[in-house]
């Protein structure tokens, strides 16, 4: 039997394509940035069927002599109060505790690390060893874009990526149903154990784990939970109530471009493999988050969309 032209998409371009629908966007289940729940209508759209690799992201560096943000200095402009000690290439790293610690500072398991890029993930002296087929990290929001343009695609929306990691189950806790670990099986990279001090999924080359370890959701696509989170093209919005009139002029041809700063925050999705039940709920399609646009972690890639 000859292949579906879904099935010659994704052999050809790592790509899947998804007819568009309506989708019932958030949950009032869990946070409250989550709300309302409301139902949206999305166009049909080719995904990434996995997140942009450590290989793919060398390839477009290579090719164009990208810089990113964490192998930069930061600009004394955008951080007139910071100590010039402190401007210096880096970004954040997570550090697992020696044991229960209140988690209401997130400093104390993540520390900013000079020298950490995606190139060296854990700073100075660690390498992508072993390493080609998980998620490229430490790259801020520019880099996506600068990845995206190079690789003739763009950053998905929020509702766009909420879509399409729900794999076509509507209003489903998770991608792949109700259960967190149906009849006991691991289905995403999240954090299984007492965090921050404490995880029971074995890994190895890091906390990361290649882009294609688990079961992917019902419309082919891989870490649509846990792993890294994904930046998004949607600007942050404290709820969804806000979210449709910043799609609307985000996207209008003759918008006046939105200013950029160290403050701007766009929202994130997906969750990572730092995300537990006692701490951070957030590897269900509903969850969001909103990251300074330059900030940089270990936990943080992305993925890219084409419309048809």
């Amino acid at each position: 039997m000859s292949p579906s032209p879904v099935d010659v998409a994704v052999s050809r371009r790592g790509m899947v394509l998804i007819s568009g629908g309506t989708l019932v966007q958030g949950s009032d289940d869990f946070y409250p940035e989550e709300q309302p729940v409301r139902e949206v209508p999305v166009g049909d759209l080719w995904v990434d069927i996995h997140l942009v690799t450590n290989a793919e992201f060398r390839r477009f560096v290579k090719d164009t002599g990208h810089v990113t943000v964490a192998e930069r200095a930061p600009d004394r402009a955008d951080l007139p109060d910071a100590d010039p000690e402190d401007l210096v290439p880096g970004s954040l790293v997570f550090t697992p505790t020696a044991g229960p610690i209140p988690l209401n500072d997130w400093r104390r398991w993540w520390r900013w690390q000079t020298e950490a890029d995606w190139r060296h993930p854990e700073g100075s002296g660690s390498t992508l060893d072993g390493r080609d087929r998980h998620p490229v990290v430490h790259v801020a929001h520019d880099d996506a874009l600068a990845y995206a343009a190079w690789a003739g695609k763009r950053l998905p929306t929020e509702t766009e990526w909420e879509y399409a990691a729900r794999g076509g189950l509507v209003g489903a806790r998770y991608p792949w149903g109700e259960d967190f670990v149906p009849r006991g099986k691991v289905m995403a990279n999240t954090w299984h154990g007492d965090f921050p001090w404490r995880n029971e999924l074995p890994k190895k080359h890091g906390l990361t784990t290649p882009v294609d370890s688990y079961p992917a959701n019902g419309y082919g696509l891989f870490d649509v939970a846990g792993n890294v989170w994904e930046w998004t093209a949607s600007p942050w919005t404290s709820s969804h109530a806000g979210t449709l009139i910043e799609a609307v002029l985000a996207h209008a041809c003759c918008a006046p471009a939105q200013p950029r700063s160290e403050s701007t925050r766009y929202v994130i999705k997906g969750g990572s493999h730092l995300c537990a039940p006692n701490y951070c709920h957030r590897y269900r399609p509903a969850a969001r988050q909103g990251q300074t646009i330059r900030s940089t972690t270990g936990h943080l890639g992305f993925r890219c969309v084409t419309d048809p």
